[in-house]
Parts: C-alpha cells; sequence; structure tokens
C-alpha cells in the first residue's frame, strides 16, 4: 500500500529551467561574496566543485562537511565564507525567484494529499543548507511543516542520484520502497529510485533527460496527472 510521497523540489515543484536558476544563483552569490576578496570565476568552480564532493560523498559524512572542505582548500588564504554564505541563503537568495516560469501554489495539492493520510518527504537533492530551501519552499507557498522530512546538506550523506540517498530517506522516515512514490523531473536523478523498487512519476513540464530516454517507459505527465497516478495506486492497494 502506498503510505509515502516524495518531492523533488527544483524543475519540479519549481517551474524552471535549471540553467535560468543557476545563473542568478551564481550571480547574486558571487555578489554576496565580492566583499571578502573572492572573484565571481574561482567562486563558481569552487562552488561547483564542493557540489561535486557532495555528490561522490559515500555516506561517511554529511554533504555540508565534503562541501566545505573542498571548497576551503581551492580558496586558502581567504577569509571565511561560510558565515557570509548562511545569511545569503535568508537575505539575497530569495532573488532567484525570478528564475520561476511561474508562480503555483501546492499548498493545497500538499493538504489534499495528507488528508488522505499520506506521509510527504522533500526530496529535493541536499546540496542546499535548510535556509536555502526554506527560502525556495516559500516561492510556491510550501513550508518546512508541509513535510515529515526535508533533506539538505546538513542531514543528508549521499546524493542524487546514488541509491544511498533513497536508502537514508527510506530509514529516517521508516518506509519500506514499495510504500512510496518518487515524483521528480529528472530522469537520471528522480526515476533511478525504481531500482529500489520505489514507484516513480516523472514530471515532464521541465524535465532533465541528457541522455534523450524514451519517456513512454515512464508514467509520466503533469501534477494533474500526478494526483490521479496516486489516487489510482491507493485505491488499487485497498
Amino acid at each position: 500500500m502506498i503510505k509515502t510521497i516524495m518531492f523533488d523540489l527544483d524543475g519540479t515543484l519549481l517551474p524552471f529551467e535549471q540553467e535560468d536558476f543557476v545563473n542568478v544563483y551564481f550571480a547574486e552569490l558571487c555578489k554576496k561574496l565580492a566583499p571578502l576578496g573572492y572573484e565571481p570565476k574561482p567562486t563558481v568552480k569552487a562552488v561547483w566543485a564542493g557540489t561535486a564532493a557532495m555528490i561522490k560523498n559515500d555516506g561517511s559524512r554529511v554533504n555540508s562537511e565534503a562541501f566545505w572542505e573542498t571548497f576551503c582548500a581551492l580558496n586558502e588564504g581567504k577569509p571565511d565564507a561560510k558565515p557570509l554564505c548562511d545569511r545569503f541563503y535568508t537575505e539575497e537568495f530569495d532573488k532567484a525567484k525570478v528564475s520561476l516560469k511561474y508562480i503555483p501554489d501546492h499548498k493545497p495539492m500538499v493538504e489534499r494529499l495528507k488528508a488522505a493520510g499520506l506521509r510527504l518527504v522533500l526530496a529535493t537533492n541536499p546540496i542546499f543548507p535548510l535556509d536555502g530551501v526554506r527560502t525556495r519552499m516559500k516561492w510556491v507557498n510550501l513550508c518546512e511543516s508541509d513535510f515529515e522530512l526535508v533533506t539538505h546538506y546538513d542531514n543528508s550523506s549521499f546524493c542524487k542520484p546514488n541509491q544511498g540517498y533513497y536508502k537514508e530517506i527510506l530509514s529516517k522516515v521508516g518506509a519500506a520502497p514499495e510504500e512510496c512514490i518518487m515524483i521528480g523531473n529528472s530522469v537520471p536523478e528522480d526515476m533511478c529510485a525504481a531500482a529500489l523498487e520505489i514507484t516513480t512519476f516523472l514530471i515532464d513540464e521541465f524535465a532533465e533527460n541528457p541522455e534523450n530516454a524514451d519517456i513512454s517507459q515512464f508514467n509520466h505527465g503533469n501534477f494533474e496527472d500526478a494526483e490521479r497516478f496516486i489516487s489510482e495506486k491507493l485505491k488499487s492497494t485497498v
């Protein structure tokens, strides 16, 4: 029986193209760090290197440790950037909202799913601090309390598409794979949950499909389609 719904955030609940979001994000972050002597190009390079370190994380430490060790190693001798970065996610990150193609209100959908007795997880790739996730959730009228678990770089030790990421979620919420549905827009990062026998649904409006996989092999559609799919799954397992 389906009991838990996992939602991706960027490109799924948040309707944007990843490139549009990243461009605004880096522009604003570089402005924030400039007073400390951080130049834009090396800063962007260091952030990407830190992100790569999180994606390669093997579960031996939380993602934030992997990120900051790498970022600081590439900026040896410069002032500590973490306090200013922490402030960035509550003070300037909101400017990246301009990357949204439109502004949906996902609160009614979330409330309907919870009223049906489902547990919800915000299964966003944990490469940002919690404040960065909270800020983006607000753009679509959601908050941390809407979810039983929100993944972020301080509470996760794997990243998508590592299967360890999904195993970690299952362990934390005490769910069996066959009781879950993962809803996301990325073929490599979200649909890979099927390897653990988690049911998947591809939100195809801003689908990320770098290998040009045939998406007809996936359950797919918009959020209305996803809700119908969930409803049908609930009925079929009663």
